[in-house]
């Protein structure tokens, strides 16, 4: 283990902070960024130029990571090509493993630092090669689309990846190449139904479900419309069909930012993890953001604290078998190339 950089903890000059502190005025005090975020904020902006790094921060992160440190943000998708042939010598992934898993198949000759390892996916953990090895076995010739919210060993046994941002186009590609009006969409369930039903293209599924997006019902959207009238109601395509129905848009993250950004709805209800609309309120001032708090308990293992100990100790890197590698590639690279 490398011995961390050393730093002062005035590394931040007063100008700098104000600019930082800009970023995220809306959503804290100043008193309570100097307090919890400031130094850890300036060790990592120094670990960075020290070691070459640059910070990959999903839409669902906390906005000091996202606002604050982030080098690029953006949803899976985004991510997955923003991350193609990056010339730092260190990524770190401030999202869930199996982005980071995606960043060091796209990057396979840098380091890849995850900073908890336990930051992980209900959905990548709903399913498991054999799963899919048999799924195909029942199914012969039906292509396997693959959400890249699995693992790698997942994907090395999948003809094509998508997100929830390419679902559709991915879906129809896959069936056409195929020969074939359906296809293996996995593993989760309501992104496969509710992209099949946009489509009619028919999904094999699998029972797998995000336990944030899972967690909202039609009920609560019609009781967040009664308290807030005229509330734009916007859901991540991972909620089930009934609350996509309820919805009056669905759209994956990044969607969901280009809807706010180009609507400008006076209120809206994100029906996703709530620290999209932390992020998005700093953005939006005109849009008033009604808050429905569920929580992503991975995403949230992801700390500043967190993301300076990695880049001192550069732990803790990510590794994928050698015999796992070249087919994981193939599948997320042709969803690229789509």
């Amino acid at each position: 283990m490398e011995n961390p950089p050393t730093l002062p903890a005035s590394a931040l000059s007063p100008e700098e902070a104000d600019r930082l502190y800009s970023r995220v005025a809306r959503l804290m005090t100043r008193d309570h960024w100097d307090a919890h975020f400031r130094d850890d904020i300036a060790a990592i902006l120094q670990l960075k130029k020290e070691r070459n790094a640059v910070i990959l921060a999903h839409n669902y992160q906390t906005p000091e990571i996202f606002h604050c440190i982030a080098d690029i943000q953006g949803d899976s998708l985004a991510l997955a090509r923003k991350a193609q042939g990056l010339e730092a010598d260190v990524i770190l992934m401030a999202g869930v493993h199996f982005m980071a898993e995606t960043v060091k198949l796209l990057n396979p000759d840098r380091t890849v630092l995850i900073p908890d390892a336990h930051a992980g996916c209900s959905l990548a953990e709903s399913i498991t090669a054999r799963d899919v090895r048999q799924l195909k076995a029942r199914h012969p010739g039906v292509p396997v689309v693959t959400y890249v919210n699995s693992s790698a060993e997942v994907k090395a046994e999948t003809d094509i990846c998508c997100t929830s941002g390419n679902a559709r186009r991915v879906m129809k590609y896959a069936a056409a190449q195929a020969g074939t009006g359906r296809v293996i969409m996995i593993p989760d369930e309501f992104l496969a139904t509710n992209i099949s039903r946009d489509t009619g293209i028919e999904a094999i599924t699998w029972p797998g479900h995000c336990e944030v997006h899972e967690l909202f019902t039609p009920l609560q959207i019609k009781q967040y419309r009664r308290i807030h009238p005229g509330v734009v109601v916007i859901a991540h395509p991972e909620c089930p069909p009934e609350v996509i129905e309820a919805a009056d848009f669905s759209g994956s993250t990044a969607e969901m930012i280009a809807f706010i950004t180009e609507k400008k709805p006076q209120k809206a209800l994100l029906v996703t993890e709530c620290s999209m609309s932390d992020n998005l309120a700093q953005l939006n001032p005109g849009t008033e953001f009604v808050r429905p708090c569920n929580l992503c308990p991975h995403m949230k293992r992801i700390t500043l604290k967190g993301i300076r100990h990695a880049l001192e100790t550069m732990q803790i890197p990510v590794e994928i078998p050698a015999s796992l590698v070249e087919r994981a590639r193939a599948s997320v690279e042709r969803m690229l190339a789509v």
